[in-house]
């Protein structure tokens, strides 16, 4: 039986113009490049460089005009205004008084690892749409070379951030292609599915690596928690023939990404800081790295076909109106733009100085013991930002100090008080927690339990389950399978 109901439900509907701040919100400053660069190819209506080319009074004529068509009133002002043009750059912040506006900011070198993977699509006998797919794939995969977006997760993605639809078996087949790139493992939603990309790469006409697959296909558990007797009595294995195998798994690489701090990787991220921070006698400096980010205007040619429209033309024709509405498309387009860059600067900004305040003795001295507990909800609260805001400016987000380069998310941290009474950074504990594990007897490794006895010893009051969570946190495996023979 059919029944009837009315239901009413409160959603947020984000704007293109939200949806776009977003998006340059989370992008690091190497990325923004690139993005201002895409811009710049599909709007003609944005250019790039100081318009300087037009006198005072000159601008103020066309900011003055307007045009209306029965269905829609715009001012060119919305598109002029003089405070929108290289404002968002932030110059007086942009570099150091003493270079001259030229600071050279240090990145590491080597190829990105993402360009090395879109590279490799020219390889590929890929359609417009799955070239689409394949790098919205690509940009999912993180810095270990792995997807964890789930597919049906980016297809929801792709329909409503792209307005491209698709489907979990369409989107499998591109990361199929994606997985045959290299390096080898790449693309892999889990690490049983990278290292059996890995070994299936192998002659499987070799016993040793045969044997190595079927372990990893067939008991992937058994070998994660190293229960090698029921692997040695399901496959009849010898002694001999089972540490071959596993010396085979163990030759491959469970972080096909590599690190992006690796120097000896051919393939790494570059790090081009977001911030520079200089120490001045004790005075710190924050800078935002602009370098690379050129000042953006509207094209003075299609605000003056706007205008001679006006002046020219009181009952323009169906092709004049669809011209006029292309125009003025790519004039909102251009507008919007200009404006979330400016916005992400300034956020950027304001919530990196937050940052500094609350840090400051750490960042005047460099000494992690001077790190605070900081959690994002503070930040929030200092800037009147929505902790969301705050997450996205963190993420994958460099600064550069004058005692290395940190990704911002290195300075958050939960915090705790000792038997003493003071609060202390839950970084310090588990700093200690890993020298604990690094000094421990190979053969005889330290458990959970006695590791919380070792930090009752120091003045930390800290439950098993606890050392547990930080030690799962490190990504430091159990006891047991830290054991060596």
């Amino acid at each position: 039986m059919l029944k009837q109901r009315l239901q009413q439900k409160l959603l947020q509907k984000l704007s293109p113009q939200q949806i776009q701040m977003i998006k340059l919100l989370e992008i690091p400053a190497i990325q923004l490049e690139q993005r201002i660069k895409k811009e710049l190819e599909e709007n003609p209506v944005l250019e790039e460089g100081a318009d300087e080319n037009i006198d005072k009074q000159e601008e103020e004529d066309i900011v003055d005009d307007t045009y209306e068509d029965n269905t829609e009133e715009f001012s060119l002002s919305d598109y002029l205004d003089e405070d929108d043009i290289p404002s968002y750059r932030l110059a007086s912040s942009n570099y150091s008084k003493d270079d001259g506006g030229n600071a050279e900011i240090p990145f590491s070198v080597g190829s990105s690892f993402h360009e090395h993977l879109k590279s490799q699509m020219g390889l590929q006998y890929l359609t417009e749409k799955e070239k689409e797919l394949a790098k919205y794939i690509i940009g999912n995969i993180d810095e270990d070379g792995y997807l964890r977006r789930k597919l049906e997760s980016i297809v929801d993605d792709l329909a409503f951030l792209q307005n491209i639809k698709t489907s979990e078996a369409e989107l499998l087949n591109i990361l199929r292609i994606v997985q045959d790139f290299e390096p080898p493992g790449v693309g892999a939603r889990d690490l049983q599915e990278c290292l059996l990309l890995q070994i299936e790469r192998k002659d499987q006409d070799n016993p040793v690596k045969k044997r190595a697959r079927e372990i990893l296909k067939y008991y992937f558990q058994e070998f994660t928690k190293k229960h090698y007797e029921k692997i040695k009595e399901r496959l009849n294995l010898a002694n001999g023939e089972l540490k071959e195998a596993i010396d085979e798994i163990l030759k491959l690489n469970p972080k096909p990404g590599g690190s992006v701090n690796d120097p000896h990787s051919k393939l790494f991220h570059q790090i081009v800081p977001d911030f520079v921070l200089e120490n001045r006698d004790g005075e710190l400096e924050l800078l935002l790295n602009s370098k690379n980010v050129p000042d953006l205007h509207v094209s003075r040619t299609y605000a003056e076909m706007l205008r001679s429209f006006k002046v020219q033309k009181d009952k323009p024709s169906k092709n004049e109106k669809e011209a006029i509405s292309f125009v003025k498309q790519k004039l909102d387009s251009a507008k919007w733009f200009i404006d979330a860059i400016r916005q992400r600067q300034a956020t950027l900004l304001i919530t990196m100085n937050a940052i500094l305040s609350y840090q400051e003795k750490y960042f005047i001295e460099g000494d992690e013991t001077k790190l605070k507990p900081m959690i994002l909800k503070d930040i929030a609260e200092m800037t009147g930002m929505d902790i969301s805001t705050i997450s996205r400016v963190a993420n994958s987000k460099y600064i550069q100090t004058h005692f290395g380069i940190f990704p911002l998310k290195y300075f958050f941290s939960e915090g705790m008080l000792k038997e003493s009474g003071e609060e202390v950074s839950t970084r310090e504990i588990k700093t200690i927690l890993m020298e604990c594990i690094e000094n421990e007897d190979k053969k005889k490794p330290l458990n959970d339990e006695k590791l919380g006895a070792i930090l009752k010893e120091k003045g930390y009051q800290i439950a098993r389950r606890t050392v547990a969570k930080y030690r799962e946190q490190l990504k430091i495996s159990v006891a047991r399978l830290r054991k060596e023979l």
